[in-house]
């Protein structure tokens, strides 16, 4: 077991960080005299995601491992490893956050003023993105980018806070869990190499934060419906977007 576990991490320090970034500065090429490049890369980026999720699932079925372990499993509360203050701040900022994204997505659809807010949003956004070309912009394009979304928001926790958590717990068990979350949350940074340093910075805290919510909670399933509308709620208030 140690074995793959070693291995996962390989693939996690060269897949993204390495090969991914090179696939989209071939990307960044193509799309300039080849729009329709822009699905293609889509259909790459989700199997980079769905492949290596598979294994694991492969992995579970065929040794050891079992989903408990990747903490694929309802939620129950957990404060012995981050502590009972820490534990309860951290749902309780997830919660509120949670709540704050149901309100935009639901008040984009039923609310001129909200969704107002949100192109002016995401208008000032769209100035500070690094990787702009990677956005969607025909409506076939944005059908494929939902459904990135969602496998990013499945693949990415399974793989992230699931596996790769279990993994250096396991090579490492003298290794603090906090020590543990710096150490998966920047290597889940450096899987974001593509969108510049501030934003392997900004998705390494992004997992840090993940990471802690999964040890608090046991469980990565909350962390995948939230990953999700997170990323169902960046692409809202497209300035060309359709009604």
């Amino acid at each position: 077991m140690n074995i793959i576990l070693w291995g996962f991490i390989g693939f996690t320090l060269l897949y993204e960080p390495i090969i991914g970034y090179w696939l989209y500065q071939r990307f960044k090429i193509r799309v300039l005299t080849n729009p329709t490049s822009r699905i293609h890369y889509y259909k790459v980026v989700m199997l980079g995601l769905w492949l290596p999720t598979l294994i694991i699932l492969i992995v579970v079925v065929n040794s050891e491992l079992t989903l408990e372990e990747l903490r694929v499993i309802m939620p129950s509360i957990n404060t012995k490893a981050l502590g009972t203050i820490v534990t309860y701040v951290v749902i309780g900022v997830a919660l509120l956050y949670s709540v704050l994204l149901l309100y935009y997505t639901i008040g984009y659809f039923i609310s001129d003023k909200v969704k107002n807010k949100m192109k002016i949003m995401k208008q000032k956004q769209m100035k500070q993105i690094a990787f702009t070309e990677l956005l969607p912009v025909t409506k076939k394009e944005k059908a494929i980018w939902n459904q990135v979304a969602w496998t990013a928001g499945v693949t990415e926790e399974i793989i992230y806070r699931g596996l790769l958590i279990f993994a250096f717990n396991t090579l490492f068990p003298e290794w603090s869990i906090w020590f543990v979350l710096l150490c998966t949350s920047i290597i889940f940074g450096l899987a974001h190499t593509y969108q510049s340093l501030s934003g392997v910075i900004r998705t390494t805290i992004f997992g840090f934060v993940f990471g802690m919510l999964a040890v608090a909670l046991n469980s990565i399933i909350p962390l995948i419906l939230l990953h999700t509308l997170i990323d169902y709620v960046g692409k809202l208030g497209d300035e060309n977007e359709k009604d």
